[in-house]
């Protein structure tokens, strides 16, 4: 048995293939281009998004099934009869819809999201980017008189171009901030506050099931990339937790079959994943800008190769008062402000570019932190976190991100646990089960204590207080 996972992501499309006698390998991955044709906005092309997995479906060979993750809150809209994009991809990073917003949370509609969908009123979320693109995109607004519009995060439109199948699963539909998150079906009462036709929706399966085929290869499993990643982690019981560092990082933990909601502390509530009938659940709570933060820096000119960063010769930045603020998007969980900035606090004469690098390092390791303290406050975390990602490489910040979290951290040799995770789902839509691989892991545990810790947070919490509503 040979399972491909397209792992569809922000900044790249890869493909894992998985076999049964428990090899697991990225056998080709392509990078695709971002857009920011105004400040704030950020766009995909839909075709060269899906150029790329074509590409990487034809790499993977002779395969049994086919598992596709994607980037969750990502989306577009299309024509049912042509296929033909009629917009970009307005990416989950996009904030164009925060005026709207803005004049819906003055309406009180904030009480709703968070009642049925469990989200709040954020860009982040598909349903107000749906309804920007309805309401000034022309041929958007043409295909909806015509009766052929189709609108959808960005796996219903490569299934229903690959396969002819005009669907999503139930985690990406619960990003959406459309679906009732109880039921698991689209809510009428939410799509009428965001003047969004229903009847232009995919239909929601589960998970695991039947999404078509790609040519005679059947497509098994369909899912966001960060589920799948809590998947491939392996994790399974309430309180089980990981965190990836991608473009963003992103933490969930399992809450099985309870919704625990907590807008107070910025945290979400979703669906981890859908078998059958069964909805799993879990919480979600993220920073925008992690190893995008890193690139950003890079392109500064910080440093010129990753190495650099990844051990440095002094104390933490954070203790010699010199603190950055990784809001270059904004701030989500636990603030969710779009209006605070990113910034370096604390610098002098002598701060040197290894400086800001170590803060900026440290930033995103202490907003993270933010994130798995509200989290403790809800739900029983377990006190070893498994995590993956580029930043998971960087000995340093993993190492400071276990002091912060006194907490022990596992990263594995093999980091590719999202598309794993995809793969072990599109298994199972075989009625099988793969094997899970020799995959080398290294164990951090916290090294400073407590008191210590506090003083570098209050620190930090000063920082962040300043980045507030600075844009």
């Amino acid at each position: 048995m040979r399972i491909a996972a397209i792992d569809q992501g922000t900044t790249s499309t890869r493909v894992l293939v998985a076999d049964s006698h428990g090899g697991a390998d990225i056998v080709h991955s392509v990078r695709h281009r971002q857009h920011h044709p105004k400040p704030g906005w950020v766009e995909h092309s839909p075709e060269e998004l899906l150029s790329s997995i074509n590409a990487c479906i034809e790499a993977a060979g002779t395969i049994d099934a086919i598992g596709i993750d994607n980037q969750g809150e990502s989306c577009l809209a299309w024509d049912a009869e042509t296929g033909e994009a009629l917009s970009p991809v307005v990416v989950w990073q996009d904030n164009r819809t925060a005026d709207l917003l803005k004049d819906l949370r003055e309406d009180g509609a904030e009480e709703l999201t968070l009642a049925r969908a469990g989200l709040p009123l954020d860009p982040y979320f598909s349903a107000s980017k749906l309804a920007w693109l309805l309401k000034h995109n022309d041929r958007v607004k043409a295909a909806k008189k015509m009766g052929t519009l189709r609108l959808g995060t960005t796996d219903a439109y490569f299934l229903d171009r690959l396969t002819g199948h005009f669907a999503t699963d139930t985690t990406t539909a619960s990003r959406t901030s459309l679906m009732n998150l109880e039921t698991g079906e689209w809510d009428e009462e939410l799509c009428r506050l965001f003047d969004v036709p229903v009847e232009c929706l995919p239909e929601i399966r589960p998970t695991v099931g039947d999404f078509g085929s790609i040519g005679t290869v059947p497509v098994t499993a369909s899912i966001v990339d960060q589920q799948a990643a809590l998947y491939g982690h392996g994790c399974r019981k309430t309180g089980d937790a990981k965190i990836t560092f991608g473009t963003g990082a992103f933490a969930l933990t399992l809450t099985g079959t309870q919704i625990v909601r907590a807008p107070e502390q910025g945290l979400l509530p979703t669906v981890a994943w859908r078998i059958g009938k069964e909805i799993t659940y879990a919480l979600d709570g993220g920073v925008y800008d992690a190893s995008s933060a890193v690139e950003w820096a890079g392109r500064l000119g910080l440093f010129s190769d990753l190495s650099e960063i990844s051990t440095f010769e002094t104390p933490p930045a954070i203790s010699q008062g010199l603190a950055f603020v990784p809001a270059l998007s904004g701030l989500a969980c636990p603030h969710w402000d779009r209006t605070a900035g990113a910034l370096w606090v604390g610098m002098s004469a002598a701060t040197t570019k290894s400086d800001l690098c170590q803060a900026l390092l440290e930033g995103i390791a202490l907003c993270t932190s933010e994130v798995i303290a509200a989290m403790t406050g809800r739900v029983n975390v377990t006190d070893r976190l498994s995590v993956d990602g580029g930043l998971g490489r960087n000995v340093y910040f993993v190492q400071f991100l276990a002091d912060v979290l006194e907490r022990t951290i596992v990263t594995q040799r093999f980091h590719e646990l999202t598309a794993f995770g995809c793969a072990a789902l599109s298994s199972m839509g075989l009625g099988a089960t793969l094997p899970r691989f020799n995959n080398e892991s290294t164990v951090f545990k916290p090294r400073q204590d407590k008191a210590t810790i506090n003083e570098w947070k209050n620190r930090f919490t000063e920082a962040v207080t300043r980045s507030k509503g600075w844009r």
